[in-house]
């Protein structure tokens, strides 16, 4: 066991969906994986693995914000060896070309985070995808007749921005939107040649209003779900 995460060895499997939503991760687990059991419970964020077509995957609630990814990635690959971690998420879009619903690919991920500051010091990393995860992930989406996009996400430090206007800048140089975790999950994936992707659905327009409710972004959004699970490996 890990200090967070109370699994045997053996228990996860190589890929790991990671969910911010403990929820999330219990609803995928309970209706679209086989053979499906829980093991992990620690500070009441699930952990579950079973099988989908054939196929061993677990999935992991890792909480909000880089801090809390962080330290389930860590523990993922360091305690337990996982070889794949795909981000299923949702995030707040800031093109108003895009949809409630629609599904993206993190190409990369911007940040205004300090955590890649105390590695890098002044120089700056840029996180990225790994490719084959994102090549497969747009692959299957076509096959699904999923419309997906593909871009720069920005991945906050907060999720209260006493700026109303902070997202113009990054709406400007094309970023797709935010949320709070690409950023350290492809650096820490990085530093330990583990392959990682998120795929994210947009869960509300910052320039429209548009928005989900809480209970379509703990179980609406499978599309995302089903790529993640195709291109387990």
């Amino acid at each position: 066991m890990s200090i967070h995460i109370g699994a045997k060895k053996g228990d996860i499997a190589d890929t790991v969906l990671l969910p911010g939503d403990p929820l999330r991760a219990k609803f995928v687990a309970e209706n679209m994986l086989e053979n499906a059991f829980c093991y992990n419970e620690v500070r009441g964020m699930y952990g579950y693995t079973g099988t989908y077509k054939g196929k061993r995957v677990s999935i992991q609630g890792a909480g909000m914000g880089l801090p809390s990814t962080s330290i389930y990635v860590n523990e993922l690959i360091t305690e337990y060896e996982v070889k794949n971690i795909i981000r299923v998420g949702t995030f707040g879009c800031i093109q108003k070309d895009l949809k409630v619903g629609q599904v993206a690919l993190a190409m990369s991920a911007s940040t205004d985070s300090n955590i890649n500051k105390l590695i890098f010091g002044d120089q700056h990393y840029a996180p990225t995808a790994d490719f084959s995860l994102l090549l497969n992930a747009y692959n299957e989406a076509k096959k699904l007749g999923v419309d997906v996009k593909i871009g720069n996400i920005f991945s906050a430090d907060s999720f209260y921005n006493p700026n109303p206007n902070w997202w113009k800048i990054w709406a400007e140089y094309g970023v797709l939107g935010a949320e709070m975790e690409s950023s350290g999950i492809y650096t820490i994936a990085a530093k330990h040649n583990v392959k990682a992707l998120s795929i994210l659905t947009v869960s509300d327009n910052i320039v429209t209003g548009a928005a989900s409710t809480a209970k379509e972004r703990e179980q609406s959004f499978t599309e995302m779900m089903t790529i993640a699970l195709e291109i387990a490996e």
